[in-house]
């Protein structure tokens, strides 16, 4: 695959191990990119914990974690991160939110420590790196891959991500909350053309006026922002924990109606932009 992206986690707020999100997901948030030879990871929610066994299985010893932000349900499951526990592998933290507020690796610490979780940091057996950025920072690594990313209207901060390789691009933008009736230009900017969008849509406009200061945005502002940056397809994404499969269901028929390029995230879908 040229560039492809495979969801282990599609859920906000807290993790839903209920029937009635098994269609979809109960897990939060957990990307996994395939970039060329790398093996990115986009957010360390629960679903962490799955890409975790697949990562052993396949033998991957080395990778980068990109952090939106350290909000509890992007990162409770990092220390359910087995690689990182194995010595010999290395991994990279990334953040584009904490350089003035003590650090990513600083935050991780504090997660991972008494009285709230009994294995420190300082466990972790991979040669670990932290790496603070200002969102708005973008880098190339090996073997034509690049980042970029943006800052995201969201309570303490968020970063969005952009990555593209082999004449294709993703981005992931979540969380972040819109103004209604005005376009983000931060987010315009960042997904401009691109092939696919992760867009946060734990609401619909007609929840939103009720949620408004929550940090989110709604599937019908995604779809405004993809068609008026010329994107391809837009990926829903970060559901509700209210919303249920049936409600899920409902959702992912209307908004199909409404822009034929429109997908709902689900557990474990690879999808393959531009392909």
């Amino acid at each position: 695959m040229t560039l492809a992206v495979k969801f282990w986690g599609v859920r906000g707020s807290i993790a839903c191990p209920s029937p009635e999100h098994v269609v979809y997901g109960g897990n939060t948030s957990c990307l996994e990119v395939f970039a060329g030879e790398h093996r990115i990871v986009l957010d360390a929610g629960t679903g962490i914990r799955n890409l975790s066994r697949d990562f052993i299985q396949d033998g991957v010893k080395k990778g980068i974690l990109l952090l939106t932000h350290t909000h509890w349900d992007h990162i409770n499951g990092f220390p359910f991160f087995g690689p990182a526990f194995m010595a010999n592998n290395q991994f990279t933290v990334y953040a584009g939110h904490l350089s003035k507020a003590g650090g990513v690796e600083s935050v991780l610490a504090s997660q991972m420590s008494n009285p709230t979780f009994p294995v420190p940091l300082e466990a972790l057996q991979a040669n670990m790196a932290y790496e603070d950025f200002e969102a708005g920072y973008s880098w190339k690594m090996s073997g034509g891959v690049k980042i970029k990313t943006a800052p995201l209207n969201h309570p303490n901060g968020a970063t969005g991500y952009r990555i593209e390789y082999g004449g294709r691009s993703l981005c992931y933008v979540t969380d972040t909350e819109h103004v209604v009736g005005k376009l983000d230009e931060n987010v315009l900017g960042l997904i401009e053309g691109a092939d696919l969008v992760i867009y946060d849509s734990t609401y619909t406009d007609e929840e939103f006026p009720s949620k408004i200061g929550w940090g989110h945005s709604t599937w019908q502002e995604g779809i405004r922002l993809c068609k008026a940056a010329d994107v391809r397809s837009l990926a829903i994404f970060h559901h509700d924990p209210d919303h249920e499969d049936d409600f899920m269901r409902k959702l992912e028929l209307e908004a199909r109606s409404v822009w034929s390029g429109t997908i709902v995230a689900r557990e474990k879908m690879i999808l393959s932009p531009g392909a």
